[in-house]
């Protein structure tokens, strides 16, 4: 059984901070790109930031860089998404997505909602 899901997701006031967690199960993170994209109300998933396989390299939206960090704990099988500053307009359903290096698997959580509002 293969699952990512997806945790940390609430209420929190513009300027605050968030920390998502995703958790692995049923394979092994470490041949795996991570990423986590979003949703809003209205709005197409976008992409918000991607971790390598070995955490080496990193990629963000325009909009949330230098506020969102991505990072992984491959012995834990876990990636995380650290939101600071964060905004109204951040808030979305957050999707942790896993990609294989073979490019013959691609996998999906469920989503946790974030919303920033005072």
């Amino acid at each position: 059984q293969v699952q990512l899901v997806e945790s940390g997701g609430g209420l929190v006031q513009p300027g605050g901070s968030r920390r998502l967690s995703c958790a692995a199960s049923g394979f092994t993170i470490s041949t795996f790109h991570m990423r986590w994209y979003r949703q809003a109300p209205g709005k197409e998933r976008e992409l918000v930031a991607g971790i390598s396989s070995n955490g080496g390299s990193t990629n963000y939206a325009d909009s949330v860089k230098g506020r969102f960090t991505i990072s992984r704990d491959n012995a834990k099988n876990t990636v995380y998404l650290q939101m600071n500053s964060l905004k109204p307009e951040d808030t979305a359903v957050y999707f942790c997505n896993a990609q294989s290096l073979s490019g013959l698997y691609f996998y999906w959580g469920q989503g946790t909602q974030v919303t920033v509002s005072s």
